[in-house]
């Protein structure tokens, strides 16, 4: 039986952590701290014994060859306590002393910082440079080791954003997509995210693609890779206005509800409507988007069309326009309705990613980008609070779930026709 290595053993529990339903972002910096440590001391062993882990190698000269010969016990303090790791040894290398870990004395606090980093974005070259810089100034980690720990770090970034997700009863899908600078001297192209919640309130973050703009076949192939990942059809669907966003939905989930989301919406309406009137008619609008009902909705709908629809007929075919996917919500329990009307919380994240690149102005190219996307995600996921979702209201979505699936049916049986019908009364009864 081969031996694992040591930063694959803690690789594998950082992945539970992260599959957990809840994330302790201490124990994510521990493990993470740990990972990176481990995977820099590996590094500069195997440049030491000039091959890799399951390698062999020829003899030295005057000598036996030299040899791995097991790890011991090393630890360093954070912020987040005591953070242990195993220390790879080495016989047949006379007077040979890991430099790597004599740099780490004194550097917890910029270790702490990087390993939050590195499950955020992947670590640069000069970050790593730094973390692992002595006293004198001299890095003490080769460029060439540095780079394989950065591109391995960025592999099991893409293996974590490709897991399964069939264990996932995703209740309510959030769409959104953001313009970057993807490729240098092109035009922007269109970044597209999917986050979840499940049917026990675990807020998850899904999918992360790039694609060429909010187009159909874009955002078609984003929901193509959650289903092929095991993830089930949702109940809801929350998106903007994009016409490639509502095509592609239509097409992927029929049998699911489609919800515009209402802050999108009310910022159309507002750039519609003189600032003057906006005051009477944002509050009526809003009133009749969030009513107690899809019945209450639709009557709310009606008073306000004869209010408002001589004055402002535009701002009310903007109103109109989609008006049942804008109170797809009211069919869903009321304590999430607030939670689920919105993609805010992928705006927030888009804020956050957007100040990020400002900050780093070079960081163009689909990987950097998609290293920056992906930092604000996995934030913004650690702050995440978990939506309350009580045994009543699992039986009502439930039941939701079925009743759609049954009006789809309805939808797509084929017509009855007379020759059906008498099929039907001339069969015999047994």
């Amino acid at each position: 039986m081969k031996k694992v290595l040591a930063s694959e053993a803690t690789r594998k529990r950082l992945e539970k952590v992260f599959s957990g339903e809840q994330i302790d972002p201490g124990a994510v910096v521990r493990e993470a701290t740990r990972l990176m440590i481990e995977q820099v001391l590996e590094a500069e062993v195997e440049q030491a014994l000039g091959r890799g882990y399951y390698e062999h190698g020829a003899p030295s000269e005057g000598g036996p060859r030299p040899l791995r010969n097991g790890t011991r016990a090393g630890r360093i303090d954070s912020a987040e306590g005591v953070i242990e790791f195993d220390v790879p040894q080495v016989r047949g290398l006379p007077g040979w002393a890991s430099e790597v870990r004599a740099a780490l004395a004194g550097k917890s606090e910029e270790l702490t910082r990087l390993a939050v980093e590195m499950y955020a974005r992947g670590l640069s070259m000069r970050d790593i440079e730094a973390a692992f810089t002595d006293t004198a100034g001299r890095c003490v980690l080769t460029r060439s080791a540095a780079s394989a720990v950065c591109e391995r770090l960025w592999d099991e970034y893409k293996a974590f954003a490709q897991r399964e997700l069939g264990e996932l009863e995703v209740v309510y899908l959030f769409l959104d997509g953001v313009a970057e600078r993807l490729h240098l001297g092109q035009p922007r192209e269109a970044v597209l995210a999917a986050w979840g919640i499940d049917i026990r309130g675990g807020k998850h973050l899904l999918g992360l693609l790039p694609g060429l703009k909010e187009s159909t076949d874009a955002v078609l192939d984003l929901l193509r890779d959650l289903k092929s990942r095991g993830m089930p059809d949702p109940v809801l669907v929350i998106h903007d206005g994009a016409p490639g966003l509502v095509s592609a939905v239509e097409q992927m989930y029929p049998a699911s509800l489609r919800q515009r989301c209402l802050a999108h919406k009310m910022r159309n309406l507002q750039a519609k409507v003189p600032e003057e009137r906006w005051r009477e008619f944002g509050p009526a609008a809003r009133a009749a988007y969030q009513a107690s009902s899809p019945t209450v909705a639709k009557l709310a709908r009606e008073e306000f069309v004869r209010a408002w629809g001589r004055e402002l007929p535009g701002a009310v075919a903007c109103f109109e326009d989609d008006f049942d996917a804008c109170i797809a919500h009211l069919r869903l329990p009321i304590g999430h309705r607030r939670a689920i009307r919105t993609t805010n919380l992928l705006e927030r994240m888009f804020g956050e990613e957007r100040r990020r690149t400002k900050v780093i102005p070079h960081a163009f190219g689909e990987k950097a980008v998609m290293k920056l996307m992906y930092a604000a995600l996995m934030r913004a996921r650690q702050g995440w609070r978990n939506l309350v979702v009580s045994a009543f209201e699992i039986k009502q979505i439930q039941a939701l779930r079925q009743q759609l699936r049954d009006e789809f049916d309805r939808r797509h049986a084929p017509p009855v026709t007379n020759a059906s019908r008498s099929r039907i009364h001339s069969t015999p009864r047994t």
